[in-house]
């Protein structure tokens, strides 16, 4: 095998209690997408999703030494935004026992923290190499070499001079270009993965995306029609994947950007999965309702081919067209995930560099209610201008929507985003592990505000989220639109609160 591409697990300590059965399982997008760009063009490839299949430390470097493969690439990496980063929480732990083992083994980096942070990365013992940013064509200019000498010559990667073990950064590889995304990342690798009887059943959907019923989770899959988005907002890493340039003052706000796949590549890979029995499927792209060029001919191709499907998609508040919502519904789009942020219109054109424009948000939501599309808004307590007040602004808003779903989030200055190359140029402190980055860690550490310190804010988000999943108001609305079993599972799941180090747990 020339590569193995490996999905580390993180669940334990990224989710606490809520990893068992109530955290997702999503297929290992960019392990499928490298595996099948590198398997296309000769390379001999496997994956292993240690997440999906809950394995031991000890299993996984075994199985990983039965692979015998030339390189071992961990994709650190995933669909939410701090994946990257909190997925290094097992990726370490599992490549230094992998060296413990066989210091032998050849070992790469490649996802969005390592494409944040490229030399902190590389500085592991149990690195040897990095790939920048996506990494599509560097890991495929890796596997043409011999991994030794010729490191020097290789575009788009990082490694560890043999002599002096100096960290050395190659000039930049290039991202897949729009006009080769359909040739040069031609598929996913879907028939790699494991299963226990048939494929895609060892994934499992988010809780609330089916309906909170947990007999509809499975099987899952996730798949992006476009990468990037063209927005830059502060909180956000997503565009450092697009990452061209070595310099260290650099964020995802240099690298905004959106590419699509063809509509004709995203129908062929949603036939793959509605021929393999997937009926609730995501669509990961960051800004999905935004370009009618790209998403009609997805959307009004899914009810020609009645694929049934139960997605979900991405949506900013200010980018909802009314005329649109009849075509995502009948195309099978039940849920749509909303940006609403903050409930403080001064506080969220801070945030997203004035790119939001003044709107109702309410009347967004019955907009979009009333077309039959479930919401799940999501919300961040903690930005730079929040006090307690506009805190509170945010969760009144929460509690008036009483959307089906809502995701809030302590706010974090996630590597790779503008606020974390501002803290580090202004030495702010930062969390001193991966696990102080996962919003539902035990040592989760938000930035502090201006105004309020990070405890508060932890704090707040906490006590917001129980009042929101305990108000009756909210309670009722499920049992009306869902069941009884979907209110009681809601219920079930309130019972289990994180623990926190910051707040004395």
């Amino acid at each position: 095998m020339d590569a193995l591409f490996v999905t580390p697990d993180s669940s334990a300590k990224a989710y606490q209690g809520l990893s068992a059965v109530y955290s997702a399982i999503e297929p290992p997008t960019w392990s499928l997408l490298l595996a099948e760009s590198c398997r296309s063009n000769g390379f001999k490839v496997g994956i292993l999703d240690c997440d999906a299949e809950r394995l031991s430390l000890d299993a996984a470097v075994d199985r990983i030494c039965i692979a015998s493969a030339r390189l071992v690439v961990f994709v650190v990496y995933g669909q939410n935004p701090n994946s990257g980063t909190t997925s290094m929480i097992g990726a370490l732990a599992l490549a230094e026992a992998l060296k413990k083992e066989n210091s032998d083994i050849k070992i790469a980096f490649v996802g969005s923290h390592t494409s944040a942070l490229p030399k902190e990365v590389l500085a592991y013992d149990c690195v040897d190499i990095v790939l920048l940013n996506e990494g599509v064509y560097a890991v495929q200019n890796l596997l043409r070499s011999d991994l030794g000498p010729d490191l020097r010559g290789i575009k788009g990667i990082g490694y560890k001079n043999s002599d002096s073990n100096e960290l050395i950064l190659n000039s930049p590889e290039k991202v897949v270009p729009q006009d080769r995304m359909d040739e040069d990342m031609p598929g996913y690798a879907w028939d790699l993965l494991p299963y226990n009887e048939k494929p895609l059943d060892m994934y499992r959907a988010h809780f609330w995306h089916a309906d909170f019923d947990h007999e509809k989770r499975t099987p899952f899959a996730a798949i992006y029609t476009s990468l990037g988005c063209q927005f830059a907002c502060d909180f956000c890493m997503i565009n450092i994947l697009n990452r061209v340039d070595n310099d260290d003052e650099v964020s995802a706000a240099n690298f905004k950007g959106m590419r699509f796949w063809s509509p004709e590549w995203v129908i062929r890979e949603m036939r793959k999965l509605s021929e393999m029995g997937v009926k609730t499927l995501r669509i990961s792209d960051e800004m999905f309702f935004l370009n009618r060029k790209f998403y009609r001919p997805i959307l009004e191709k899914c009810i020609e081919e009645k694929f049934d499907f139960n997605m979900w998609a991405y949506s900013r508040v200010d980018t909802v067209r009314q005329k649109e919502l009849e075509l995502f519904k009948k195309a099978g789009v039940n849920w749509l995930a909303l940006g609403i942020e903050s409930g403080n219109q001064v506080v969220r054109q801070e945030v997203s560099k004035g790119s939001f424009r003044e709107l109702n948000i309410r009347e967004i939501c019955e907009m979009i209610q009333d077309a039959d599309i479930k919401i799940i808004s999501n919300f961040i307590f903690g930005f730079a201008e929040d006090t307690m007040e506009t805190m509170q602004e945010t969760l009144d808003l929460a509690m008036q929507l009483n959307t089906e779903m809502a995701n809030m989030y302590p706010c974090q200055a996630l590597p790779g985003s503008p606020i974390h190359l501002e803290a580090k140029l202004n030495n702010w402190e930062l969390p001193d592990s991966y696990e102080g980055y996962a919003f539902l860690s035990y040592d989760c550490k938000p930035l502090p505000t201006r105004y309020v310190s990070a405890e508060d804010v932890l704090r707040f988000r906490d006590e917001a989220w129980q009042t929101f999943f305990s108000n009756p108001s909210y309670l009722g609305m499920i049992e009306h639109k869902f069941g009884v079993k979907e209110r009681k599972n809601i219920e079930e799941m309130a019972k289990i609160r994180l623990k926190r180090k910051l707040l004395g747990d």
